[in-house]
């Protein structure tokens, strides 16, 4: 911030000098020019000049807003799910923990899928069950999960679900969409948090694991999307992946 205060009494100081050096008469008891028409307090511009003081210093500039003060729509962070997940205490990353996962009634849509369209596909299995559940009038009860059922070097085999309260009294199959339960009984947590591309290094730290503990697991693993599997490589997520011992 820019201080009148020393601006003022070097424009006075000026002022003295410049009388001094022209010979003017003794100062009188009248009062001075700095009394009459005192300097302004503030950075306010003087409309009644024709131009801006070439000696004068540039008024403080106001801050510039930032966008979410000039009303620019801020990034985009999606807000937490209020679905509940298959277990309702939250893991740790690089943890692992013994659960007991619950037979949940889900709405199942099966398919198969190149790695590298994994995510779009998986997306795209989760959004035709939501609009199959709205047909329905049924609504979600938990977050996205799958079940990974057969796994090859180019691709695997899934089965997309969604939990939902109850299933139809009478389950006929729409869209592909039929109904189910979710599996259930004792499993093991990892958490992995970043992007989808990264979980080959969580899958790492899993098999690391199991290997260590001589664990044997089952040949398929099911995983939850504690956040939404968005359309960008970068965004940043949560996922539960699940072990299901032998």
């Amino acid at each position: 911030m820019i201080r009148l205060a020393p601006l003022a009494a070097g424009l006075l100081a000026l002022a003295s000098t410049t009388a001094l050096a022209q010979g003017a008469p003794p100062p009188s008891n009248a009062p001075s020019p700095a009394e009459t028409n005192p300097l302004p307090t503030t950075t306010k511009p003087d409309t009644s000049k024709s131009g801006p003081d070439p000696a004068a210093p540039a008024p403080e500039q106001a801050p510039i807003p930032r966008p979410a003060q000039s009303g620019a729509a801020p990034s985009v962070t999606p807000p937490p799910s209020a679905l509940p997940t298959l277990v309702p205490s939250p893991g740790e990353p690089n943890d692992v923990d013994p659960v007991t996962l619950p037979a949940k009634p889900v709405a199942i849509l099966s398919g198969q899928t190149k790695w590298e369209a994994a995510r779009a596909n998986l997306r795209a299995s989760f959004k035709t069950i939501g609009e199959t559940l709205a047909k329905l009038g049924l609504k979600p009860a938990g977050r996205p999960i799958a079940l990974f059922t057969k796994t090859e070097d180019d691709g695997f085999q899934y089965e997309a679900m969604i939990p939902i309260e109850s299933a139809p009294a009478q389950a006929t199959e729409t869209n592909g969409v039929t109904f189910g339960s979710s599996p259930s009984g004792k499993a093991l947590r990892f958490k992995h948090s970043g992007t989808y591309e990264e979980i080959d290094g969580t899958y790492e730290t899993l098999t690391a694991y199991l290997d260590a503990k001589e664990i044997d697991v089952q040949d398929r693993f099911l995983e939850e999307y504690v956040t939404d599997l968005g359309e960008g490589a970068d965004d940043k997520l949560d996922i539960n992946i699940y072990a299901l011992p032998k």
